[in-house]
């Protein structure tokens, strides 16, 4: 049997389930995974190598109509993701409509890159409902497979997988078969540090924050990291930080367990809140933070 290597891109809209499949379908947490929208803002590769395939994910940000230069910066990673790609995973869930973001839609039924269609969160609903909306997606796209998974309960991810590797083209592995993404560990302890935030905070105040990895420092059995979390108004500061520090000290002890099995070491783990007025419409501070 030949190799086979590809690029296969993610795509769909907020909160239908791109982070979890692409983390289920290689085993390991590298997406921030949230019952929040939007929780994705870079792109990133997650990377799955067998005997004779490596499968090369790149979970992208959800599909958005930007409303500041953050959001525009995230919709050319987008963008991109329907040029680079050798197989396009469209991913779609039983509750949005199929009429969502009709025109980037079209943009990648027109490309002749060859696509799947994943309908995840099945187990959210009926036999007979999910029949329909199949049936809704094959008259929308004709020549394309149709998948229902459900990400989070693992459920028909061996049948997505076999026809993800019968779609690649064959090729040489493009990294190391030991290699599990493109980033190195200093981006996934800052992606660690928002999740919490994300799960902590409500309203907009997670959409508010970015987070800096100022220090990491790895010795024989710890991890010394130091953290700036970076808020958008001097109100938010003090929401970040909590009464007495309490909402901080959770995010950082959250953090810091998940990060200690992330990286099999003990981590001590530092803190601080700075506000940076507005950077979601800064381009300096976008370029600080690796958007630009």
């Amino acid at each position: 049997m030949q190799h086979k290597s590809g690029f296969v891109n993610i795509l769909g809209n907020p909160n239908v389930g791109k982070s979890t499949l692409m983390n289920m379908l290689i085993g390991e947490k590298l997406s921030v995974m949230t019952a929040k929208a939007q929780t994705t803002r870079h792109r990133i590769m997650g990377i799955l190598s067998g005997d004779d395939y490596q499968i090369v994910y790149s979970d992208t940000p959800g599909i958005l109509n930007p409303k500041y230069k953050l959001q525009s910066a995230m919709m050319k990673s987008v963008e991109s993701a329907l040029d680079d790609a050798d197989l396009i995973l469209y991913v779609t869930d039983v509750v949005e409509t199929t009429e969502k973001n009709e025109s980037f839609l079209k943009r990648i039924i027109d490309t002749e890159v060859p696509k799947i269609v994943v309908i995840n969160k099945i187990d959210l609903t009926i036999q007979k409902e999910l029949e329909i909306l199949v049936d809704k997606w094959h008259a929308i796209m004709p020549e394309t497979r149709i998948i229902p998974v459900s990400a989070i309960k693992k459920f028909n991810l061996d049948n997505l997988l076999n026809s993800i590797l019968e779609l690649l083209p064959e090729g040489e592995p493009y990294f190391p078969k030991d290699q599990l993404s493109d980033r190195y560990d200093r981006f996934f302890v800052s992606e660690i540090i928002r999740g919490k935030i994300l799960e902590t905070y409500q309203k907009e105040i997670p959409y508010s924050v970015e987070v800096e990895i100022e220090s990491y420092k790895e010795e024989d059995d710890l991890v010394r990291i130091g953290a700036v979390i970076y808020v958008a108004r001097d109100t938010q500061k003090g929401i970040i930080i909590g009464r007495k520090g309490e909402k901080l000290k959770r995010v950082g002890t959250g953090a810091r367990k998940e990060m200690e099995l992330f990286l099999g070491k003990k981590v001590f783990l530092e803190m601080y809140v700075k506000v940076a007025k507005d950077w979601r419409d800064s381009s300096g501070m976008l370029k600080k933070f690796g958007y630009l």
